[in-house]
């Protein structure tokens, strides 16, 4: 993008998603680092986003009170440390602008900028003081503005518990800082500032408990935190007013050192925008977003990140689906050349396509909750699969009925002439048809299909003997019996080696399903391990965070507000315990998909006791 766009329109105080930005995001398959700035307006959050994205001019700055940006703006550029991601930037229309008449609006801005991004940054002016806190207060409303869970706890704090699972990194950007960084009398780094800040002031009036809550729900919700302190980044004012035309190197020497050190660290820690569970957030999945919160807030209702997250997995799995479907039937038809000379050959390159089909499945879908789409993936594979052997089949008779038009062309012109109405004749007419006989059987990829045509040929030639072998006047009654049992016995010997064939198909059709059903199984294994160990590893973060606060509580004397995180703790443990269980959990495939992906293949009544069997021996 050679400049930003709108992504959320706030025209009226009313949010609506610009549907060419999200056309722009469908385009970016990368994974994202999203970086969000809000702040009071007129505070310098567009020059900063600007400098993230290696430019003076973008996001549009202006000079006067009135503010700029409405609504949400982004620009997406290429990461300039991570060549496989997109760096996309959202700046926010300012916080506090008194043209507005319902401070709501300025708490929604505020709510999805945390909701889409990996990295928060609040941008304000002077220090971190008692009336800096009191403008972040949005961050208080957090709770009442977004929800974890589908059926949340009546409890909101424990609901909200979940929120440091999913929010982004935390930075707080104090600009025009004129204060010496020391604490009783000994320097202290940025960091060392903002934590001070944040710390709880004793006491248990309203005004105390009130100032209190915005510093924790701020060490609540972002366990990563981070503070940059700028200088003014000049003190000539008719530069100020032109910032984004003035060369780097006439700032102030302190305030490009600072810009600097904020860029690199966000563009080296920046992480990627993750959803639970590890979803990485692509373009398209942060379209899919950004619409469905936009939707919420409209409708009357609260986000929710989780039914966000299954709106999103809908989409994403029928998707995922599709391209695995699609890339099945591409390799099955660039790999087969038809007819096949063994059906078991088809049914290889069919493994080897629908273990492919199911690992591009798997790389595209996340909480396919039953694995519901799993079994349509199945059972389109397998249609698909039937439709190839039918194709099989059909071009393994054309072939075949081919081959024996030319191979027989002499023997019906020598009965059409009457070559065989002589006596002997019967003995010329099994001569000639073994002669076509031993050239079928050297026919090359005649396919399934060719004892079934070469039956099919020697039945509508039954009747021509028959009249031969009975016109044939150097045979006796006794040699026309004898001929006449021969050609049955031959007959049945070829049906015998027909239905020989067919049971052998039906076999190795039966052992490829039961292929599938394993391969299906075993990946969906794989799958559900990975899921529970990125859990078990969010789910530790959690209680190490929840356990740094509570001590941090104790230490600074607030021992009632620590001990009310005991529950929480208690629950959560109780919660990573039933995880680590979850290990174990494949012996459960069996009641939820087993017995489904059984019964989605054809056959399923004859497959059942193979797949019970091989059921149980995968979950000993």
């Amino acid at each position: 993008m050679e400049a930003p766009i709108c992504l959320v329109q706030n025209w009226e105080e009313q949010l609506t998603v610009n549907l060419e930005a999200v056309r722009i995001l469908e385009q970016i398959a990368q994974p994202l680092v999203v970086v969000a700035i809000v702040g009071l307006y007129r505070t310098g959050k567009s020059y900063l986003m600007n400098r993230l994205a290696g430019r003076n001019h973008g996001f549009s700055l202006g000079s006067t009170v009135q503010s700029q940006t409405k609504g949400i703006w982004m620009w997406c550029v290429p990461h300039p440390t991570k060549p496989t991601h997109t760096l996309v930037l959202l700046d926010t229309e300012g916080l506090g602008d008194i043209q507005k008449g319902d401070p709501k609006n300025d708490s929604w801005i505020f709510a999805l900028a945390v909701l889409l991004s990996s990295t928060f940054v609040y941008n304000s002016m002077s220090t971190i003081n008692h009336q800096a806190l009191e403008q972040l207060h949005y961050v208080t409303e957090l709770t009442k503005l977004i929800q974890a869970k589908s059926s949340p706890r009546e409890d909101k704090v424990e609901d909200s518990s979940e929120f440091v699972s999913f929010f982004p990194d935390f930075i707080w950007a104090v600009r025009d800082f004129v204060l010496e960084l020391k604490l009783d009398g000994r320097p202290i780094t940025e960091d060392e500032y903002l934590e001070n800040a944040l710390k709880l002031i004793p006491g248990n009036n309203p005004k105390v408990q009130k100032s209190n809550m915005t510093r924790e729900c701020i060490r609540y919700f972002f366990p990563v935190r981070k503070c940059f302190v700028f200088d003014r980044p000049t003190s000539n004012k008719s530069l100020l007013f032109q910032i984004e035309n003035i060369p780097e190197n006439q700032l102030e020497w302190s305030f490009q050192v600072e810009s600097k050190k904020f860029c690199s660290y966000i563009f080296a820690n920046g992480k990627t925008k993750t959803l639970r569970g590890g979803v990485i957030v692509t373009g398209n999945r942060l379209g899919t977003l950004v619409q469905n919160y936009v939707d919420a807030i409209n409708s009357g209702t609260v986000p929710c990140l989780e039914n966000a997250v299954m709106t999103l997995a809908h989409h994403e799995n029928s998707t995922a689906l599709q391209k695995a479907a699609d890339h099945y039937s591409e390799q099955m038809a660039q790999r087969v050349r038809l007819p096949t000379d063994t059906l078991q050959e088809l049914l290889d390159v069919h493994a080897a396509c629908e273990k492919e089909a199911i690992a591009v499945f798997m790389e595209h879908s996340f909480k396919d909750e039953s694995q519901q789409f799993q079994k349509r993936l199945v059972a389109t594979i397998e249609e698909r699969k039937e439709e190839f052997m039918r194709q099989n089949e059909a071009a393994s008779i054309h072939h075949c009925q081919a081959e024996l038009e030319k191979l027989s062309e002499s023997l019906r012109k020598s009965i059409s002439c009457g070559a065989f109405s002589v006596p002997g004749g019967h003995s010329l007419y099994l001569e000639d048809r073994k002669k076509v006989e031993l050239g079928y059987e050297q026919v090359p990829r005649k396919g399934v299909k060719a004892k079934e045509v070469l039956m099919s040929f020697l039945q509508s030639q039954a009747t021509m003997e028959d009249t031969i072998l009975q016109t044939d006047k150097a045979l006796t009654d006794g040699e026309r019996a004898i001929a006449v049992e021969r050609t049955k016995r031959e007959v049945a010997e070829k049906e015998r080696e027909l239905l020989r064939q067919r049971q052998k198909e039906q076999e190795q059709v039966m052992e490829a399903q039961e292929r599938s059903f394993r391969e299906n199984i075993a990946k969906l294994q794989e799958k559900m391990e990975r899921e529970r160990e990125i859990l078990l590893r969010e789910q530790e973060k959690m209680l190490e965070h929840k356990l740094k606060i509570q001590e941090e509580l104790l230490m600074e004397g607030f021992r009632k507000k620590s001990d009310m995180l005991k529950n929480e703790i208690s629950q959560l443990r109780e919660e990573m315990e039933r995880t680590r269980k979850k290990s174990s959990l494949f012996s459960n495939i069996f009641d939820t998909v087993g017995n489904a992906f059984i019964m989605i293949l054809p056959g399923a009544g004859k497959l059942c006791g193979a797949g019970l069997k091989l059921l149980s021996s995968l979950t000993r």
